[in-house]
């Protein structure tokens, strides 16, 4: 049945309806999300949702003349009305396969070890631009050279992004004949303006964020009649990003759960419809960093609705707003979604670049993040599994990398700091140092306070940085700084949680 299924989709000669009326239907789709939500049943957000291939239903009483019961259960939706579905990611598997690079889905020993389970990274961050973003931006320009022909190539396209869907945009603009403008907010990283313009974009920096970017975007769309690509919300774009599914299970069959980064909710849309229809028994999970949780949000409240966003190391997922198509497809098909912390994020890069030498940026390590010792995915039942991990991208600043470090070496308890008291005399410091040294520490950094300590003129204050080897190893440095009278006040003991 299941390869019924499979052979029914790949072949289906169903096409995209031109894109300005698909445009136009969403709209009505976003509208009639809350008459759909009110006829199917509601799970709680920790609940995995079961799952059909083929349709959902309810039950409903109708009126029988033969033995048949009167309660039976009635198909509502079928799945193929969706914005996205299988037949629509099998035709961009196809039309994308030459223009992208079909990465690895490597296993991870020392993860694997780590984490009690197999676990497979699947390297989006090592496509031509350095993210997935590419796979959504070229399906999309395909289908609109399908739809609109030389018009499309005379007028061009645009966007608003603040990095990777204007650099997979750009380059495959390009590589396709298209002009391509981008709209970017100000606090676009000045390495991926300089990227978008190489590839022969034309680049309008607006707007504070990318809220004030994407309007002006859509001011330029009427003005110039250019057509606008919706980095997460767009069906193309999201069928695009759903090509990454059909190469998690062609390449690991065996696997049992997909942990996937939501910012506007476009990749897990793609993914999961792909992974649910090919393999319905495999559990998906999104992940959202805790200070842009959009897509909790929408489910808590049935539909998509703005969320408070606060600066995060995941910048790349900070949406404000879940896309109305990429929710209607991913509530059908996610199984549940749960909530990283910025230290998680921090420690999951580290983790990565230490272990498999692979550097990606907060929002592409946000999945690996949630499966850490003492994240929300740290769960008995997932031990021993077979779980696969986009790396969805890996455009992440020089700068911000080196402060990511260090926050990584924190939360991993071998970077800490200190304060303690020694005497200002001659030779007080040295002691201080000796000890450490003794004791393994490295002293990064040193300062000392003598204005504000009131006890005693002849004792100063001295703040430490120093490099350790664990948790284990700060204990037993913090026990022999008590035991020679230092009475230190370590970094953080009432702000565990925070970096």
């Amino acid at each position: 049945m299941l390869r019924n299924l499979i052979h029914s989709s790949l072949c289906s000669r169903v096409t995209f309806p031109p894109f300005h009326l698909r445009t136009a239907k969403s709209s009505n789709v976003a509208a009639n999300i809350n008459a759909r939500i009110a006829t199917n049943v509601k799970y709680p957000i920790s609940t995995p949702r079961p799952f059909s291939a083929i349709v959902d239903t309810e039950s409903t009483t109708i009126a029988c003349t033969d033995s048949e019961s009167a309660n039976i259960r009635k198909p509502t939706n079928s799945l193929e009305s969706l914005p996205v579905t299988f037949a629509d990611i099998s035709r961009a598997n196809v039309a994308i396969r030459n223009g992208v690079i079909r990465t690895q889905c490597k296993k991870s020993y020392f993860l694997s070890e780590l984490l009690g389970a197999n676990i497979w990274l699947k390297t989006e961050f090592q496509q031509f631009t350095g993210s997935f973003k590419e796979r959504g931006a070229r399906n999309a320009i395909l289908t609109l050279l399908r739809e609109q022909g030389d018009e499309v190539k005379r007028r061009g396209v645009i966007a608003a992004s603040a990095g990777n869907h204007a650099l997979a945009l750009a380059y495959h603009g390009k590589d396709l004949g298209v002009p391509v403008t981008v709209v970017m907010p100000t606090v676009a990283p000045l390495a991926k303006v300089d990227k978008c313009r190489t590839f022969s974009a034309t680049v309008i920096i607006e707007g504070q964020h990318i809220g004030e970017a994407k309007e002006y975007a859509e001011k330029l769309v009427e003005s110039e009649g250019l057509s606008y690509v919706n980095g997460y919300d767009d069906p193309p774009i999201i069928a695009g990003a759903g090509t990454i599914g059909i190469e998690i299970i062609e390449d690991v069959p065996c696997v049992d759960a997909v942990v996937v980064p939501i910012g506007g909710a476009g990749l897990i849309a793609g993914i999961s419809c792909a992974v649910k229809t090919l393999k319905p028994d495999v559990l998906v999970y999104g992940v959202e960093p805790e200070f842009a949780a959009s897509y909790t949000a929408a489910l808590q409240a049935g539909k998509p609705v703005a969320a408070m966003v606060t600066p995060t190391l995941a910048d790349g997922l900070a949406v404000p707003v879940v896309g109305p198509h990429a929710f209607d497809v991913a509530r059908h098909y996610v199984d549940e979604c749960v909530l990283c912390t910025e230290k998680e994020v921090s420690l999951a890069i580290l983790r990565l670049i230490e272990n498999e030498k692979m550097v990606v940026e907060g929002g592409g390590a946000t999945g690996l993040a949630a499966l850490l010792p003492g994240a929300q995915l740290d769960r008995e039942e997932l031990k021993g599994k077979n779980i696969v991990v986009p790396l969805c991208g890996g455009n992440i600043d020089t700068t911000v990398l080196g402060r990511v470090l260090e926050r990584g070496l924190a939360a991993d308890d071998r970077l800490r700091n200190f304060i303690a008291t020694v005497s200002d005399r001659p030779g007080g410091i040295a002691r201080l140092t000796t000890l450490l040294g003794n004791m393994g520490a490295s002293i990064k950094d040193m300062y000392h306070e003598r204005a504000f300590l009131h006890s005693n003129i002849d004792h100063v204050k001295v703040k430490c940085v120093v490099e350790l080897q664990g948790k284990e190893h700060a204990q037993r440095v913090k026990q022999a700084l008590v035991e020679n009278g230092y009475d230190p006040v370590w970094d953080n003991e009432n702000e565990k949680n925070m970096i």
